[in-house]
Formats: C-alpha cells, sequence, structure tokens
C-alpha cells in the first residue's frame, strides 16, 4: 500500500464518491449533491487543504483530507482532519489507521500544535480516534423540532 498525494484523475474520482463518503460519514442524515460538494471541498482546497490517498496496484482504496483551521475561540491555528474514508471493499485491512498516521505526520511536521476533528456521535471511527490519541473536547447537541 502507498500513501500519496493524488493525481488530477485520482482527485476527480474522490470527488465524485465524496457524496457516498460524506452519506455515511453523517450517518446517513446527510445526503449530499454533487454541487453541495464542491461548495464544501473547493473552499478546502483554495486555502490549503489536501488529500492523502491509499492506493494499491492503481486502485483507491481510501483517502483523507487534511489542512488547518482556526480556533473559534484564540484564533490559533491548528491542523484539521475534514474526512477519512475507504471504500467498501478495502474495510477491515487497517487502511484507516494507515491514513491516519500518514494525516498526523504531515500535520506535526507543518507545525500546528493541535490537530482536531469532527466526528458524528455513533460513527465506529470513534474507537480509532480514541486508540490514535483524541478525546473529546467539545459536544454538540441537537433537538429535532416537529413541524406540524
Amino acid at each position: 500500500m502507498e500513501i500519496r498525494k493524488p493525481n488530477i484523475v485520482e482527485l476527480e474520482n474522490i470527488l465524485k464518491l465524496s457524496p457516498q463518503a460524506l452519506f455515511e460519514g453523517t450517518l446517513g442524515r446527510v445526503r449530499p449533491t454533487d454541487e453541495k460538494i464542491k461548495q464544501l471541498v473547493e473552499p478546502l482546497l483554495g486555502k490549503g487543504c489536501y488529500y492523502l490517498i491509499a492506493t494499491e496496484e492503481d486502485n483507491l482504496m481510501g483517502w483523507i483530507l487534511i489542512g488547518s483551521s482556526k480556533d473559534q475561540f484564540t484564533d490559533e491555528m491548528i491542523g484539521f482532519i475534514y474526512e477519512l474514508y475507504v471504500t467498501q471493499v478495502f474495510r477491515g485491512k487497517g487502511i484507516s489507521k494507515h491514513l491516519m498516521k500518514s494525516a498526523l505526520e504531515h500535520l506535526q511536521s507543518e507545525g500546528y500544535p493541535e490537530i482536531r476533528l469532527g466526528v458524528f456521535a455513533e460513527n465506529h471511527a470513534i474507537q480509532l480516534y480514541k486508540q490514535m490519541g483524541f478525546s473529546e473536547r467539545n459536544i454538540t447537541m441537537s433537538l429535532l423540532v416537529k413541524q406540524d
């Protein structure tokens, strides 16, 4: 397995698969369109965020989107993991862990004093994040309001 930045064809493939990745990452709560993915990803790529991909024999196994973010309270720049996804056929092989390790190395080498990520409460990836040293920092709560 190789972990590296994608070429343009691989990047296009990631963007095609991103609606499914976001759908799964939000536990089926969000079904984004291709246009919505563009609205979410293009500004990140424009400000210097980038993908790392896991490949083997020209097969795209998964990706992670990383970059910087500004702490809303301190204005400090921190490293941020925006997305982690492994395609269904390659799950259960430790690819997420390899992508996370590589992302953490990249972000640490770029000098960020802290690295954060966001995740839905029931997402099974939380176990991986805790294994990698992440801890809960803040919790966003939701109340669905019935409309009559």
